[in-house]
């Protein structure tokens, strides 16, 4: 078994849901600091604050075109540089899927592409909703984050049909470039669910329940 300290250095401690307050998004951040996690992952009308109070001791990381990803690009690029400017260091952006499943392929990487400029030397995850996509989706979007310049490509919102599997991390992992990493997110369910997707090439995992395993509390949510 890994060790759980380095198991949550690849954690995203995540608080996504829609009446998530301020009294547990702060816990999290507690959380987060306590079990040295790679970030906290927020909504972004909770950044500044969270930012405010963690003050340094841990990345705020937020969500953009949450979750379903079909707003404009003039719109995810505004939220992307408010965010940033509110003090996260990281950002999880949805691609918009429509335009996937069109074969506006341009439109889809050049969205990717002002994304990863609004944010500069900052994180860049995309989100591209795997349970939505088919193989061949799936290996284009592998394709279309490696040229846009992201940092990671990210399996799921956690609020569609379905989140995280070992196979699309399999597959991620054969069709992405070298600089770009796996975030698995979304239905990790146990501690060894997480050392396996971490095995196959993840180096972030997406969830609110390892933390929650860790202490020995009862286990639901992403």
């Amino acid at each position: 078994m890994m060790d759980a300290k380095e198991l949550c250095r690849h954690v995203d401690h995540t608080l996504l849901l829609q009446g998530s307050t301020w009294d547990e998004i702060k816990q999290i951040c507690d959380d987060a600091i306590a079990f040295g996690t790679a970030s906290v992952c927020i909504p972004p009308c909770y950044v500044k604050q969270a930012a405010d109070y963690v003050d340094g001791k841990m990345a705020i990381c937020t969500v953009i075109g949450f979750p379903n990803g079909n707003m404009t690009t003039a719109t995810k690029e505004f939220e992307t540089k408010d965010a940033l400017a509110n003090g996260a260091s990281e950002i999880d952006m949805v691609i918009n899927i429509g335009w996937l499943k069109d074969k506006k392929y341009d439109l889809v990487e050049d969205e990717i592409r002002t994304l990863k400029k609004a944010c500069g030397e900052h994180i860049l995850k995309v989100i591209i909703e795997t349970c939505l996509l088919t193989d061949e989706e799936k290996i284009k979007m592998c394709e279309l984050v490696t040229n846009a310049g992201a940092d990671y490509i990210k399996t799921s919102t956690g609020f569609s049909m379905g989140g995280a599997t070992f196979s699309d991390i399999e597959l991620f992992s054969k069709h992405i470039g070298p600089h770009v990493k796996m975030k698995a997110a979304g239905g990790i369910a146990s501690l060894d669910d997480a050392e396996k997707f971490l095995s196959l090439g993840a180096d972030r995992l997406g969830t609110s329940r390892i933390i929650k395993l860790l202490k020995n509390e009862e286990v639901s949510g992403y």
